[in-house]
Protein backbone atom coordinates (compact mmCIF):
# COMPACT_ATOMS: atom_id res chain seq x y z
CA UNK A 1 0.00 0.00 0.00
CA UNK A 2 1.22 3.54 -0.72
CA UNK A 3 0.02 7.05 0.08
CA UNK A 4 -2.06 7.31 -3.09
CA UNK A 5 -4.29 4.51 -1.77
CA UNK A 6 -5.28 6.36 1.39
CA UNK A 7 -8.90 7.41 1.90
CA UNK A 8 -8.95 10.69 3.83
CA UNK A 9 -11.87 12.33 5.61
CA UNK A 10 -11.16 16.05 5.90
CA UNK A 11 -13.24 18.06 8.39
CA UNK A 12 -12.62 21.79 8.15
CA UNK A 13 -15.17 24.66 8.17
CA UNK A 14 -13.02 27.02 6.09
CA UNK A 15 -13.14 26.61 2.32
CA UNK A 16 -9.70 28.20 2.08
CA UNK A 17 -8.15 25.86 4.66
CA UNK A 18 -9.72 22.82 3.00
CA UNK A 19 -8.25 23.93 -0.31
CA UNK A 20 -4.79 24.35 1.23
CA UNK A 21 -4.88 20.92 2.85
CA UNK A 22 -6.18 19.32 -0.36
CA UNK A 23 -3.23 20.79 -2.28
CA UNK A 24 -0.78 19.36 0.25
CA UNK A 25 -2.46 15.96 0.03
CA UNK A 26 -2.37 16.10 -3.77
CA UNK A 27 1.38 16.64 -3.60
CA UNK A 28 1.53 13.23 -1.92
CA UNK A 29 -0.68 11.85 -4.71
CA UNK A 30 -3.62 11.51 -2.31
CA UNK A 31 -6.77 12.36 -4.22
CA UNK A 32 -9.43 10.26 -2.51
CA UNK A 33 -10.58 12.89 -0.01
CA UNK A 34 -14.07 13.29 1.45
CA UNK A 35 -14.58 16.89 2.60
CA UNK A 36 -16.94 18.07 5.33
CA UNK A 37 -17.45 21.38 7.08
CA UNK A 38 -19.11 19.93 10.20
CA UNK A 39 -18.38 16.96 12.39
CA UNK A 40 -21.68 15.09 12.26
CA UNK A 41 -21.67 14.85 8.47
CA UNK A 42 -18.19 13.34 8.64
CA UNK A 43 -19.26 10.85 11.32
CA UNK A 44 -22.33 9.91 9.27
CA UNK A 45 -20.10 9.16 6.27
CA UNK A 46 -17.83 7.02 8.44
CA UNK A 47 -20.77 4.81 9.37
CA UNK A 48 -20.85 3.66 5.76
CA UNK A 49 -17.17 3.73 4.84
CA UNK A 50 -14.17 3.59 7.15
CA UNK A 51 -11.39 6.00 6.14
CA UNK A 52 -7.68 5.43 6.64
CA UNK A 53 -7.20 8.77 8.34
CA UNK A 54 -9.40 11.60 9.60
CA UNK A 55 -7.92 15.09 9.39
CA UNK A 56 -9.90 17.61 11.41
CA UNK A 57 -9.83 21.16 12.63
CA UNK A 58 -10.56 21.78 16.31
CA UNK A 59 -13.47 24.21 16.20
CA UNK A 60 -16.44 23.26 14.02
CA UNK A 61 -19.99 24.57 13.86
CA UNK A 62 -21.53 21.58 15.64
CA UNK A 63 -18.73 20.09 17.74
CA UNK A 64 -14.97 20.10 18.27
CA UNK A 65 -12.24 17.89 16.87
CA UNK A 66 -12.02 16.46 20.38
CA UNK A 67 -15.65 15.36 20.09
CA UNK A 68 -14.97 13.67 16.76
CA UNK A 69 -12.02 11.60 17.96
CA UNK A 70 -13.86 10.71 21.19
CA UNK A 71 -16.85 9.42 19.21
CA UNK A 72 -14.50 7.49 16.93
CA UNK A 73 -12.78 5.81 19.86
CA UNK A 74 -16.16 4.81 21.33
CA UNK A 75 -17.13 3.14 18.03
CA UNK A 76 -15.55 -0.30 17.61
CA UNK A 77 -15.56 0.10 13.83
CA UNK A 78 -13.62 3.38 14.00
CA UNK A 79 -11.49 2.85 17.11
CA UNK A 80 -8.45 1.91 15.02
CA UNK A 81 -8.80 4.75 12.51
CA UNK A 82 -5.97 7.26 12.72
CA UNK A 83 -6.83 10.86 13.62
CA UNK A 84 -4.85 14.01 12.87
CA UNK A 85 -5.74 17.37 14.39
CA UNK A 86 -4.72 20.52 12.51
CA UNK A 87 -5.38 23.54 14.66
CA UNK A 88 -3.96 26.77 16.01
CA UNK A 89 -5.55 25.88 19.37
CA UNK A 90 -3.07 25.83 22.26
CA UNK A 91 -5.37 25.49 25.26
CA UNK A 92 -4.71 22.41 27.40
CA UNK A 93 -8.46 21.86 27.95
CA UNK A 94 -8.95 21.17 24.24
CA UNK A 95 -5.70 19.45 23.33
CA UNK A 96 -5.21 17.05 26.23
CA UNK A 97 -8.29 14.86 25.41
CA UNK A 98 -7.04 14.60 21.82
CA UNK A 99 -3.62 13.45 23.06
CA UNK A 100 -5.26 10.97 25.43
CA UNK A 101 -7.38 9.56 22.61
CA UNK A 102 -4.25 8.61 20.74
CA UNK A 103 -4.16 11.11 17.89
CA UNK A 104 -1.45 10.22 15.42
CA UNK A 105 -0.45 13.88 15.38
CA UNK A 106 -1.37 17.46 16.27
CA UNK A 107 -0.17 19.95 13.68
CA UNK A 108 -0.31 23.74 14.04
CA UNK A 109 -1.71 26.20 11.53
CA UNK A 110 0.26 26.79 9.39
CA UNK A 111 2.06 23.45 9.12
CA UNK A 112 4.79 22.33 6.76
CA UNK A 113 4.38 19.69 4.09
CA UNK A 114 7.20 17.74 5.75
CA UNK A 115 5.25 17.60 9.02
CA UNK A 116 2.16 16.35 7.20
CA UNK A 117 4.21 13.79 5.30
CA UNK A 118 5.59 12.33 8.52
CA UNK A 119 2.06 11.74 9.83
CA UNK A 120 0.85 10.25 6.55
CA UNK A 121 3.74 7.80 6.41
CA UNK A 122 3.09 6.83 10.02
CA UNK A 123 -0.49 6.06 8.99
CA UNK A 124 0.84 3.77 6.27
CA UNK A 125 3.01 1.99 8.84
CA UNK A 126 -0.03 1.53 11.06
CA UNK A 127 -2.20 0.10 8.28
CA UNK A 128 0.32 -2.14 6.58
CA UNK A 129 3.34 -2.84 8.72
CA UNK A 130 6.73 -2.58 7.04
CA UNK A 131 8.89 -5.69 7.21
CA UNK A 132 11.40 -5.80 10.07
CA UNK A 133 13.77 -8.31 11.52
CA UNK A 134 11.28 -8.78 14.35
CA UNK A 135 8.66 -11.34 13.38
CA UNK A 136 4.96 -11.42 14.23
CA UNK A 137 5.68 -14.42 16.43
CA UNK A 138 8.13 -12.34 18.48
CA UNK A 139 5.42 -9.79 19.20
CA UNK A 140 2.86 -12.52 19.91
CA UNK A 141 5.04 -13.83 22.72
CA UNK A 142 5.27 -10.48 24.52
CA UNK A 143 3.50 -9.96 27.84
CA UNK A 144 2.70 -6.26 28.18
CA UNK A 145 1.20 -4.32 31.09
CA UNK A 146 -0.65 -1.11 30.11
CA UNK A 147 -1.16 1.41 32.93
CA UNK A 148 -3.29 4.53 32.46
CA UNK A 149 -6.19 6.08 34.35
CA UNK A 150 -7.80 7.01 31.03
CA UNK A 151 -9.86 4.18 29.53
CA UNK A 152 -9.57 5.85 26.13
CA UNK A 153 -5.77 5.90 26.34
CA UNK A 154 -5.64 2.26 27.42
CA UNK A 155 -7.82 1.32 24.49
CA UNK A 156 -5.58 3.25 22.10
CA UNK A 157 -2.44 1.48 23.29
CA UNK A 158 -4.22 -1.87 23.19
CA UNK A 159 -5.13 -1.20 19.57
CA UNK A 160 -1.57 -0.19 18.69
CA UNK A 161 -0.04 -3.22 20.40
CA UNK A 162 -2.65 -5.59 18.99
CA UNK A 163 -1.90 -4.25 15.53
CA UNK A 164 1.76 -5.10 16.13
CA UNK A 165 0.71 -8.65 16.95
CA UNK A 166 0.84 -8.52 20.76
CA UNK A 167 -1.81 -10.83 22.20
CA UNK A 168 -0.99 -10.91 25.92
CA UNK A 169 -2.15 -7.54 27.22
CA UNK A 170 -3.02 -6.69 30.82
CA UNK A 171 -4.55 -3.39 31.94
CA UNK A 172 -4.41 -1.38 35.16
CA UNK A 173 -6.01 2.00 35.86
CA UNK A 174 -3.36 3.32 38.25
CA UNK A 175 0.10 2.52 39.55
CA UNK A 176 -1.10 0.86 42.75
CA UNK A 177 -3.20 -1.72 40.95
CA UNK A 178 -0.48 -2.12 38.33
CA UNK A 179 2.15 -3.01 40.94
CA UNK A 180 -0.16 -5.58 42.56
CA UNK A 181 -0.56 -7.23 39.16
CA UNK A 182 3.14 -6.84 38.37
CA UNK A 183 4.12 -8.81 41.48
CA UNK A 184 1.99 -11.77 40.40
CA UNK A 185 2.82 -12.04 36.68
CA UNK A 186 5.84 -11.90 34.42
CA UNK A 187 5.97 -8.99 31.95
CA UNK A 188 8.31 -8.20 29.07
CA UNK A 189 7.28 -4.55 28.86
CA UNK A 190 5.38 -1.97 30.91
CA UNK A 191 3.70 0.95 29.13
CA UNK A 192 2.56 3.55 31.66
CA UNK A 193 1.17 7.05 31.82
CA UNK A 194 2.86 9.55 34.14
CA UNK A 195 -0.05 11.52 35.65
CA UNK A 196 -2.31 9.08 37.52
CA UNK A 197 -4.11 9.03 40.90
CA UNK A 198 -2.94 7.01 43.93
CA UNK A 199 0.43 5.92 42.53
CA UNK A 200 1.66 7.86 39.50
CA UNK A 201 3.97 6.63 36.76
CA UNK A 202 7.17 7.80 38.44
CA UNK A 203 6.23 6.12 41.72
CA UNK A 204 5.33 2.92 39.86
CA UNK A 205 8.68 3.03 38.10
CA UNK A 206 10.49 3.37 41.45
CA UNK A 207 8.55 0.42 42.90
CA UNK A 208 9.47 -1.72 39.90
CA UNK A 209 13.15 -0.76 40.03
CA UNK A 210 13.57 -0.96 43.81
CA UNK A 211 10.97 -3.40 45.17
CA UNK A 212 10.31 -6.13 42.62
CA UNK A 213 11.88 -9.29 41.25
CA UNK A 214 11.49 -7.89 37.73
CA UNK A 215 13.51 -4.75 38.33
CA UNK A 216 15.11 -4.76 34.87
CA UNK A 217 11.88 -4.93 32.86
CA UNK A 218 11.72 -2.19 30.19
CA UNK A 219 9.35 0.62 31.21
CA UNK A 220 8.05 2.98 28.53
CA UNK A 221 6.43 6.06 30.05
CA UNK A 222 4.17 8.35 28.04
CA UNK A 223 3.12 11.80 29.14
CA UNK A 224 1.88 15.20 28.10
CA UNK A 225 3.77 16.74 31.05
CA UNK A 226 5.54 19.98 30.10
CA UNK A 227 7.37 20.70 33.37
CA UNK A 228 11.07 20.14 32.70
CA UNK A 229 11.87 19.43 36.35
CA UNK A 230 9.28 16.65 36.45
CA UNK A 231 10.57 15.18 33.18
CA UNK A 232 14.16 15.27 34.47
CA UNK A 233 13.10 13.50 37.66
CA UNK A 234 11.46 10.72 35.62
CA UNK A 235 14.54 10.27 33.46
CA UNK A 236 16.75 9.94 36.54
CA UNK A 237 14.46 7.25 38.01
CA UNK A 238 15.49 4.58 35.53
CA UNK A 239 12.82 4.89 32.85
CA UNK A 240 13.70 2.98 29.67
CA UNK A 241 11.95 5.44 27.35
CA UNK A 242 10.11 8.70 28.03
CA UNK A 243 7.76 9.70 25.22
CA UNK A 244 5.53 12.72 24.84
CA UNK A 245 1.94 12.52 23.59
CA UNK A 246 0.74 12.39 20.89
CA UNK A 247 2.64 9.31 19.72
CA UNK A 248 2.80 7.94 16.22
CA UNK A 249 2.59 4.24 15.45
CA UNK A 250 6.06 4.08 13.91
CA UNK A 251 7.64 5.71 16.98
CA UNK A 252 5.92 3.26 19.36
CA UNK A 253 6.99 0.30 17.26
CA UNK A 254 10.58 1.49 16.96
CA UNK A 255 10.91 2.10 20.70
CA UNK A 256 9.44 -1.31 21.58
CA UNK A 257 11.89 -3.02 19.21
CA UNK A 258 14.79 -1.08 20.73
CA UNK A 259 13.72 -1.87 24.30
CA UNK A 260 12.72 -5.51 23.94
CA UNK A 261 14.43 -6.91 20.86
CA UNK A 262 17.68 -4.94 20.79
CA UNK A 263 19.76 -8.09 20.96
CA UNK A 264 18.13 -9.79 17.96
Amino acid sequence: MNLSNLLVVLVEPSNLQRSIIRKHLANFEINEVEEYSCGQDALDFMQHQIPDIVISSMHLSDMTGTDIVSKMRDDDRLSLTTFLLISSETHYRFLEPVRQAGAIGILPKPFTEKELGKVLHSTLDYIGDHETEVTDEDFENLNVLIVDDSKVSRKYFKNILSNLGVKNLTEAEDGAKAFDIFQQQHFDLVVTDFNMPNVDGKELLELIRQSSEQSSVPVMMVTSEQNQASLAAIESSGVSALLKKPLTYDVIKRIIIELVFDDL
